[in-house]
């Protein structure tokens, strides 16, 4: 049996064989013409399209629970947007387009500005393309691209996977994913991992496969081999996880708090079922997002007191707004197009630049605080100088909210984190940004997704300064990237000096089993191993024999 070699980013554990399924590729554009005799009539089709998108994602929702459920409400609450059917209704009321084109461009331009904003904001692009594809198909009266009815199991392969196809995937029938775009912290990645589905993305010649072939995917590796023989079938074979109830600690008793990242009331359920001991990235974007005007503090208020009061008595850790200045929040100042927004004002630099949105943002979170009994901390994202950390701390402190972190994304705030120790009470990782700013590598984009593979050494080791200057200052140091939802580097980051870890809610569970099962000495041993390795693949290999 002949058998070839692809390589991408394993971003969900396991090893499985089969045939390969390919996904089909989006709709192609549709055409701008002709005109529609009656335009009132041609965009008065939209409304219901996006009603009942929203209501077959929304049913499909029903049929889930945990991860998978929120992504599947937040995507269908997307469906239905006031905002989008707004701007598709005017291109065909102004410029005479057919409804669906009209679509296609509306959420095409919210794509590119979510992309532009970068962070949390930029990773939603992918699920206006997915709503995109879907209204258009609806409009135009064919099926929606996506996941094909499987009789049998198999590898599915594709360009990328939409959130919502990828979110109620039958995990007896799919044995694992290989995609050609995406990265480590994609949708894709996160859901495979909460549907324990082996997952390589990234994968340069996948798309370039053709039926019938076999693959053999390892989830751990990143590798992909192609039979080209007798197709094998095998179902997922994985490491034994040790079995976890919380709370998050090592074997010998070390606690390391397993927190969650919620970014709206339907992942708070998620994260509640899966036992998380609190939060450890609440994001706060969603109260923003379409907002013509700036949110008044009091429904700010209202709406963070509504995933607060699920953690009463635990906890939470709200980051203001991560945005940068461009068309989706017009209220900001600042709304000319950047050449760079990923360099640009963004993050704490729009809060400096528009102080009142911020100190309504921290009075709203201090507010919500009182009303929920959730134990807040509050930090703020792109943080880059100690100046920066100080000006934030003093603005919260002011607002009554008494313990005050920042992000800690770019690398200049490693080099100078003594002097930001000294600003705030406790810091947290951000690994996705970080990743993408020590190697100017686009996170989004997938070809550079080996660049943002969390196991690479120099990120590891930037880490490792971080975490001895912690050391001599006693500061906690939390881990909220998806780095923190894999099972093996989290000993490796526990042994670098990370306190507490936050990652998506089906994570949980692994990561609190891998933890107990290893002691403090064990996980510095693990992350010396990393630390001594050259490339991504080795260090990950490196760290297994160094636990096994």
């Amino acid at each position: 049996m002949a058998v070839t070699n692809l390589r991408g980013v394993g971003v969900s554990a396991g090893c499985a064989a089969g045939p390969i399924v390919r996904v089909a590729e989006p709709l192609p554009p549709p055409e701008s013409g002709p005109a529609p005799v009656d335009p009132a009539e041609e965009a008065a089709r939209i409304r219901p399209a996006a009603e009942a998108v929203a209501a077959e994602l929304s049913a499909r929702a029903a049929r889930t629970d945990g991860e998978p459920k929120a992504v599947l409400e937040t995507t269908a609450a997307m469906a239905a947007d006031p905002a989008l059917i707004a701007s598709a209704e005017s291109l065909v009321m102004q410029r005479g387009l057919p409804a669906p084109r009209a679509v296609y461009e509306a959420a095409d331009a919210v794509a590119g500005d979510l992309r532009a904003l970068g962070g949390y904001l930029g990773e939603r692009a992918r699920d206006v393309l997915d709503i995109r594809d879907r209204l258009v198909a609806h409009l135009s009266g064919v099926q929606p691209p996506g996941v094909p009815v499987l009789v049998e199991p198999a590898v599915l392969v594709a360009r990328d996977l939409a959130p919502a196809d990828t979110a109620d995937l039958d995990p007896t029938l799919v044995l694992a994913l290989v995609t050609e775009e995406g990265g480590p912290t994609s949708h894709t990645a996160i859901l495979a991992r909460a549907l324990r589905i082996p997952a390589v993305v990234g994968c340069r010649g996948a798309l370039d496969l053709v039926e019938p072939l076999g693959l053999i995917v390892d989830g751990d590796t990143g590798l992909v081999r192609v039979q080209t023989g007798e197709i094998v079938v095998r179902a997922v074979e994985r490491a034994a996880e040790p079995s976890w109830s919380g709370p998050g600690r090592t074997s010998d008793g070390e606690p390391i708090p397993l927190l969650a990242n919620v970014g709206s009331a339907a992942d708070t359920a998620a994260a509640v079922s899966a036992g998380a001991e609190g939060v450890g990235l609440f994001r706060t974007e969603f109260c923003y997002l379409d907002a013509e005007d700036e949110p008044a503090e009091q429904a700010q208020r209202a709406a963070y007191t509504e995933v607060l009061a699920a953690f009463a008595g635990l906890p939470v850790v709200v980051r203001t707004l991560d945005a940068g200045s461009d068309k989706p929040l017009p209220f900001l100042t600042g709304s000319t197009a950047e050449p760079n927004p990923a360099l640009g004002v963004r993050g704490l630099r729009i809060g400096r630049e528009a102080v009142g949105v911020l100190d309504r943002q921290l009075a709203a979170i201090a507010g919500a605080a009182a009303d929920s009994g959730a134990v807040v901390s509050v930090m703020a994202p792109m943080v880059a100088t100690a100046e920066e950390a100080d000006w934030f701390a003093t603005r919260a402190r002011t607002a009554g909210l008494e313990r005050v972190g920042v992000m800690i994304e770019v690398p200049a705030a490693v080099l100078t984190a003594q002097e930001v120790f000294d600003a705030v009470d406790f810091v947290s990782v951000g690994t996705n940004d970080l990743a993408q700013y020590v190697f100017a590598a686009d996170r989004m984009l997938g070809s550079l997704a080996a660049l943002n593979d969390p196991w690479q050494p120099a990120l590891l080791r930037l880490l490792a300064l971080l975490g001895q200057a912690a050391q001599r200052t006693g500061t906690p140091v939390g881990v909220c990237g998806e780095a923190a939802g894999d099972p093996l580097l989290s000993t490796v980051l526990v042994g670098l000096g990370a306190t507490s870890l936050s990652m998506a809610a089906g994570s949980l569970a692994s990561v609190g089993g891998r933890l107990a099962a290893v002691s403090r000495e064990q996980c510095v041993a693990a992350a010396q191993a990393a630390l001594d390795a050259t490339e991504p693949a080795a260090a990950r290999a490196a760290v297994a024999e160094a636990l096994s």
